[in-house]
């Protein structure tokens, strides 16, 4: 199969079903042992420095791996895209935009799903039966999310990297079912350990510090039980047609629409406080205000932008704020057992 770099989330199953595999560039560049190097490649050719890290990053990443044709979401992601489109294409680069439509309007994204299949040389009937491949390792993503606030015994951490990852699969769907196969056959044969821990949501884009946040809060006694972005790129909702599937996924949308995701799964997963994760520079920050409105309990924004790794500030509002909540709920502290340790 061709490989095709992608910005964002984008219906995979049109891209499969033309002989494209999606890779994920965020992916490739935030798994990196030093993302940093991504971001140097692009300041050295002229991105400025208050520019989006996540958007230098691909930018990178696309120009080191050799990438040479990048599907670009152009609406309802991030608005810098528009422009690292035009980069690409002074890099002799093909460009592929797709937009999400303003409203999760079935007609509309059935349009722009045609065009999209016209412009690849598919057809939706063949999207479709993409789709039905993609349908078991997206059951498994949400069964471990499920053992993640039901039963308790898939750590925050887990819960984030294996949903993040459902935006490409891995660039190889069976790889990721056989890889997860194994992780849900193990945490299966865990025992609970979460009555006494914090149940946190994390809600925004994927953190540019992921790699040690989750780990830290589960060292001071909570755990994130909902990822809000990362449930969504699993496709929680894929009843009826594409088109259907993907006005159902809220991340393209207004923070109305993804309101009327997250409130219920507070209630359900019976979360005691939340975390608002924005990335410098990026319009999404401003929605704080609009989730501090909404939302009902105590939230902790953090703000990101080349930190790879939690710094001191942020280590110490981490703790102050799952402090106010322990006394906010009453509930002692139970750090993990050794046994516990070993699923991390």
């Amino acid at each position: 199969m061709k490989t095709i770099g992608i910005t964002s989330t984008i219906p995979t199953e049109v891209l499969l079903a033309a002989g494209y595999q999606p890779v994920d560039l965020n992916n490739i560049f935030i798994s990196d042992p030093d993302p940093q190097r991504y971001v140097n490649i692009a300041e050295r050719d002229g991105f400025p420095a208050n520019c989006c890290t996540w958007i230098k990053g691909i930018y990178g990443v696309a120009l080191e791996q050799g990438i040479d044709m990048v599907m670009c979401v152009t609406s309802g992601d991030c608005s810098n895209t528009l422009m690292l489109m035009e980069v690409f294409q002074i890099k002799g680069m093909s460009t592929l935009p797709f937009a999400y439509s303003e409203k999760p309007y079935a007609p509309a994204m059935q349009r722009a799903l045609e065009l999209l299949a016209t412009t690849v040389g598919t057809t939706l009937d063949a999207a479709e039966k993409a789709r039905q491949k993609l349908e078991r390792a997206r059951n498994m993503a949400h069964e471990l999310d499920g053992l993640t606030w039901r039963q308790g015994v898939v750590s925050g951490k887990e819960n984030h990297l294996w949903l993040v990852q459902a935006s490409d699969f891995l660039g190889d769907v069976d790889k990721y079912e056989r890889q997860l196969d194994r992780l849900l056959g193990d945490c299966r044969k865990r025992k609970p350990y979460i009555d006494d821990m914090l149940r946190l949501a994390y809600i925004g884009v994927p953190p540019i510090f992921a790699r040690d946040l989750y780990d830290f809060i589960e060292r001071h006694g909570g755990r994130v039980v909902f990822n809000e972005t990362q449930r969504q790129f699993a496709m929680p909702s894929r009843e009826g047609s594409l088109a259907q599937q993907y006005i159902s996924y809220t991340y393209p949308y207004s923070l109305s629409d993804r309101l009327g995701d997250i409130l219920p799964q507070l209630q359900a997963r019976r979360i005691d406080g939340v975390i608002h994760y924005v990335q410098s520079f990026c319009h999404r920050g401003i929605g704080d205000i609009v989730f501090r409105h909404y939302i009902n309990l105590p939230i902790l924004t953090l703000e990101g932008n080349q930190d790879y790794a939690l710094t001191g500030q942020p280590r110490t509002r981490i703790e102050a704020f799952l402090e106010m909540l322990r006394q906010r709920a009453k509930k002692v502290p139970t750090l993990p057992s050794k046994a516990a340790k070993g699923i991390r």
